[in-house]
This record gives C-alpha cells, structure tokens and sequence, in this order.
C-alpha cells in the first residue's frame, strides 16, 4: 500500500474530531442545526490548526443527506464523493496562485449555475490574503449577494491583509494555536494505533518544536518514526532534530547556586562541538528562567509546558531563588540576547556571559535584612524606627547613647528634666531638636519630610507647638498627617505634642527671634558632613555594616 502521511491519514472528518477548536465547531453544528447558514465565512489563524479541515467538514456537512446533529454521516453517497475527491459541487480554489483579476471573474460566471446533485455549491478559497486589490473589489458584489445555492469558505493565516470590505461581509471565526497538552494526547493517540511505542518526553519535544501547529507535529512525527523506527527514545529524538538538552540549563542553574564558573566554558564548547544554535541556547535559557520564576512565585508546576520529568526538577528549584534573584538574571540574558546578534566571536560572548550570570550575588531588601537583625538581637524595634525611647516620670537625667562606628565619638541624645522629675519643656529645646525631628520623617516619608523642612517653629504654648507654613497647597498636607506628626513628635522630643499650622508670612519680630536661637544647622563642619553621608551617626546603617558586612556603592 501506498504510504500517506499521518497529517492526511489522521485528518478529522466530522467536527467532534477537530482539536482545540469547539468554540467553532460547537458554533458552526449549532448554526446547522438551526438552520442558520450564512452565505460566506471566514477562516482565520496560524498555519496547521485546522482551518481548511474546518472548511472541508463544513462543505461536507452541508450537502449530506443524512447529517446527524449537524455532523455529516460519512455513509451516504454524497460524503462518499466529497472523501473521493469526486464531487463537483465543493470547489477548493488556491488564493495564491489563482491571485489575478481573470480568475475572480471566472468564479463570478461559474456562481450562476447551480449545484449538479448537492444542496449547495461552496467555494473554499485558501490563502485568500493572497488575492490582489483589484480581485477583492471584483468579488464584492458577489460576495454580498451571492445566489441561495452558493457559499463561499475562506481561509487565512493573515487577516490583516484582506480588506475589511471582505471581512465585514463573511462571519469571521478565528482559530487559536493547539495547545501542547491536546497535541501530545493526539500523538499518543496516533502512535498508540500505529504500535508505537513512544516517552512522554519525546512527545513533549515533538509539541514544542511544532509551536501550536498539529500539521507540524505530525510531520515531525512521521521524520522521528523514520529515525527512531516503532520504538522512539527521547536521546534518539533530540539527535535527530539537533535540539539542546535541557539538562544544559539546569546545569546553569545550579551552577549558579554553587559559584562553579568552570561550567560557562564546558557548557560554551558543548554547544560548539555539536552545532547548537547560540540564539537558539539563550532562547532555551530565557525560558528556562521564566519557568524558575512561576515556580517560585506559585509554587508549583502547572505553567511549565515540559515534560513530568522535568516540571519535578523545577519544583526543587521553588526556595532556592528569590524572585529580586530570577529577575536580575532574565534583565541580564535579555541584554545578552540583543548584544549576541552583533557579536563576532557568539562562543567567547557566551562564555563571559555565563561567567558573569554565575558570578551574580543574590540579593536581598531592605525588610529582610531589618528581620535578620531583629531575630539576633542587634536593633530593638525601636531602632530600627530611629525613634527615641520615652523617658518615664520616675527615672533621673539619663543618656541614650546611639551606636556608632569605631572611629567616631558617640553622639548623645538628652532627654530633659526639672528638679521635680515633670519633663522640662521650653520652646528652646524644640528649636534645638527640629532638625532631627525632621531627619526621623525623611527616613520614613520623604515627602513629607521635603514639606516639613520649609515649615518653622514660632511658638509654643503649653503642648502645642505653633508652625507657619511657607507654601498655602502644602497646608493640607499637613493636617491629613497630623496624627503622624503627633507620634513622631513625642517620640523625639519626649511629650504628647500637637501641631498647629498657620499659613500667615513670618513677622519681623518672629524672624529675629528665631535667628536668635541656636538652631543646629546640616554641615556646619567637616566632621559633621562626614557623619551625615557616610550614616556613621545611624544606628540601622552601622548595624548593617557591623553584623551583615554591608559596604557603601560608590555612585
């Protein structure tokens, strides 16, 4: 017998047996069914998904004598004809090379006569985005109103191209790509009849090479039983499409876990020596990192088209990496991949690129590094706010001194006190404290601390601490943040304060009298401007450098 390929053998011939497409063929039974046939149709998708199939059923369907819930039977004489190629009444017309404005005119006569044994004629024009200009406009007329007897099919993998002229007057229905798991079901299904034994892995490459197109996968799978013969190995497979193994990128991976830069170079004269694609390589590596990351941030495996085999090796990787960790890496290889294209030595640019992607440090944040310290024990949780303790009624003069680094002298802070142990609160040590009340806020609201360093202090009267501000808009700002401020301020300077804000311009008397205070200034020395840019007066950033090893980045 004359071989035929598995894409022709295995062709559907009713519409429950076209995969991944029911929301079409459900509609297109229905509309049977019911008898709402329209008089013109359109295809559209990606090549290999069934969309002339979809039309030949269709055409089939409609001149059945004996459709059985809007499926054509395949028995009577009619489906007989239409599978042997001998009816006369369904005209299959190549858009690409009958293109020319003679041929449209053609099938414009040939539309007038009538089906010579079937209900209906139906014309199936495939690649119609092929037809010219002049064509598409010369089937217009036709198309809008076309004899009863007459359908017209069309089918595309680019609608963009036909006109929305044409389009407007078809029913458009748009096919979407096979999904890899309907795939490997069809070929298991395929090979299961055909006594071939065949892994799931090797299933698995065949749907990914094939990109959502089961033309494509059946076609590769008749060149693998061709290799391979009725036992099919995954190893065999990879062979014979010269594909990389994936046992390359978890190499990678854990390459990268345990700092051994000697896999760049041994992975890098792998690819060389059996001619693997480098674009190809950073492709595979791209989405093997993308794979990492769903597993991480889902904890599981179901977004992974991959084999069984390998969606267990990806859930090992779920704690391993930090998501901060996975994205640096794909930022890095997206970067490599636009700098490969250009490259004149790919192996020497993979190499210093794997080297590097290995030699990435993980990272962390801000919050985890505060949580290590919290749990040894190095900052309180007062600390690491930056606020100060409240001094009780009953305790003496006291000072708090703040962690510093070896090299500098501690800076001390006061909290005041009279001689009958009530908390000495005078407008001069509000104007002593400002400053540092608003360094405390630019480290958790730097906005706000931005608004505050432009509003001044003029009065105090009992607890309430009188503030004029400079800007009218930044006013109500401040008062949504009163209860912030409230906190804040009797953090720093030791009572329950209230703030009052006034949007009147400072007074003369009120500007002499505040340049009369001592008001501590940022900078005033050498020594001072050191402290404030390099942290050494702050208690978080000396803990990190101390504890954690953290070191400054220059800029």
């Amino acid at each position: 017998m004359t071989f035929v390929v598995t894409a022709r053998k295995w062709r559907p011939k009713k519409f429950s047996e076209v995969i991944g497409q029911d929301h079409i063929t459900t509609t297109l039974k229905n509309a049977l069914i019911n008898n709402r046939i329209g008089h013109a149709y359109i295809f559209a998708g990606p090549r290999g998904i069934g969309k002339t199939t979809t039309a030949r059923i269709l055409a089939k369907a409609l001149n059945c004598l004996n459709p059985q819930d809007g499926e054509p039977c395949n028995e009577c004489d009619m489906c007989k004809k239409f599978d042997d190629s001998q009816t006369m009444d369904v005209i299959e017309i190549d858009g690409a090379s009958n293109r020319r404005i003679e041929e449209i005119r053609t099938l414009r006569e040939s539309v007038k006569y009538a089906p010579t044994i079937g209900k209906y004629k139906i014309y199936i024009i495939d690649e119609v985005h092929m037809l010219t200009t002049e064509s598409f406009n010369a089937l217009l007329k036709t198309l809008e109103e076309p004899p009863e007897h007459t359908i017209f099919v069309f089918a595309t993998t680019d609608v963009h191209k036909v006109p929305l002229t044409i389009v407007s007057r078809c029913q458009r229905f748009d096919f979407r790509r096979i999904e890899l798991k309907e795939i490997k079901s069809t070929l298991k299904t395929i090979s299961a009849a055909e006594n071939i034994k065949i892994d799931d892995e090797s299933l698995t490459i065949i749907a990914k090479k094939a990109d959502g197109a089961l033309r494509d996968a059946e076609s590769i799978f008749d060149q693998v039983v061709s290799f391979c013969g009725k036992d099919i190995k995954s190893d065999e497979v990879k062979k014979m499409l010269n594909l990389i193994d994936e046992e390359i990128y978890f190499q990678i991976s854990d390459s990268i876990l345990n700092k051994t830069f000697e896999t760049a170079f041994n992975i890098s004269t792998q690819i060389y020596e059996r001619g693997w694609n480098y674009i190809d390589f950073l492709n595979g590596l791209v989405e093997h990192f993308r794979n990492l990351l769903t597993v991480v941030i889902r904890k599981d495996s179901k977004l992974i088209e991959t084999s069984e085999n390998f969606k267990s090796k990806y859930l090992e990787y779920k704690d391993k990496f930090s998501e901060a960790d996975i994205l640096r890496i794909l930022t890095f290889l997206n970067n490599v991949q636009t700098e490969l294209k250009f490259t004149q030595n790919p192996k020497l640019k993979i190499e210093v690129s794997l080297s590097q992607l290995i030699g990435l440090e993980k990272s962390t944040t801000i919050t985890k590094l505060l949580n290590q310290l919290k749990k040894k024990d190095f900052l309180t949780e007062d600390s690491t706010s930056t606020k100060e303790k409240p001094v009780k009624a009953n305790e003496t003069h006291k000072e708090i001194i703040k962690p510093s680094s070896p090299s500098t002298e501690p800076v001390k802070t006061h909290a005041w006190k009279n001689k009958n142990g009530e908390k000495d609160f005078v407008f001069e040590k509000i104007i002593q404290k400002w400053i540092f009340f608003i360094d405390q806020i630019n480290l958790e609201k730097f906005t706000l601390g931005s608004i505050m360093s432009s509003v001044k202090p003029v009065s105090l009267e009992g607890n309430v601490i009188k503030l004029k501000v400079e800007h009218s808009e930044d006013a109500s700002i401040l008062k949504e943040e009163c209860e912030y401020l409230r906190k804040k301020g009797k953090a720093i300077f030791g009572n329950n304060v209230r703030f009052e804000f006034s949007e009147e311009k400072l007074s003369e008397s009120e500007k002499k009298i505040l340049s009369n205070k001592k008001t501590p200034e940022r900078g005033n020395s050498s020594s001072e401007k050191h402290k404030i840019e390099t942290g050494e007066d702050n208690p978080l950033i000396v803990a990190l450098i101390e504890k954690l090893g953290a070191r400054e980045i220059s800029h």
